[in-house]
């Protein structure tokens, strides 16, 4: 009943997500940025949805998972700088920049627990210092991976307006390392504060002791 009761869930979630990405490709400010922005959403839900039954994570990895989709295809529909609710915060609180790409960063911090639960499930890594450290490394990898795929499509697009847009950086000269920066310290707060509940999950599924 319990394994019922997940799956239902997980469906639920695949169904929101779905939803989400088919009003986000419609009348997007760009179908260019749209494609890059969606990509790597698109590419990890294909691997979870491909890989379900053989390696199932817990629901709590699904819940993010999704919630990290969601904000990409906001993202995508309106671009990072545009998003209109964070251009109401910029102009009532008269901020210097529409803050949704920081708040993007902010939450990939998220990822960490799926991070953390390949680790525990599939490496010796099951507890401690170590298992904090490494997930952390992880996380901290795939911003700067992300910060670099912006910097090449720059390149590659020589600048134009998809690739302004694709980068987001509003004018900020240091913007890639806010970015990375708020992908760590949201990493830090998500395993602080997500880890005992992860860990009850798991034990729930025999992957933890």
């Amino acid at each position: 009943m319990g394994k019922d009761k997940s799956i239902r869930i997980h469906l639920l979630l695949l169904l929101v997500v779905f939803v989400v990405l088919i009003w986000s490709v419609i009348q997007p400010e760009g179908y260019l940025i749209w494609t890059m922005e969606v990509l790597p959403a698109i590419v990890v839900l294909i691997l979870v949805i491909s890989t379900y039954n053989k390696f199932r994570l817990t629901t709590l990895s699904y819940i993010i998972i999704a919630i990290l989709s969601i904000t990409m295809f906001i993202g995508a529909h309106y671009t990072y700088s545009k998003v209109p609710l964070f251009n109401w915060i910029k102009d009532h609180f008269d901020l210097n920049r529409n803050h949704y790409d920081r708040f993007g960063h902010f939450l990939k911090g998220l990822f960490a627990i799926v991070i953390r639960e390949i680790l525990i499930r599939k490496t010796p890594l099951t507890k401690g210092p170590w298992l904090c450290a490494v997930t952390l490394s992880f996380a901290l990898a795939i911003g700067a991976l992300y910060e670099i795929i912006e910097w090449l499509a720059s390149i590659i697009l020589k600048g134009g307006k998809a690739s302004k847009e694709f980068l987001g950086t509003q004018g900020d000269f240091w913007d890639s390392q806010w970015d990375m920066s708020l992908t760590l310290i949201g990493s830090i707060i998500v395993l602080l504060t997500l880890s005992k509940l992860h860990n009850k999950l798991l034990r729930k599924k025999e992957f933890f002791k």
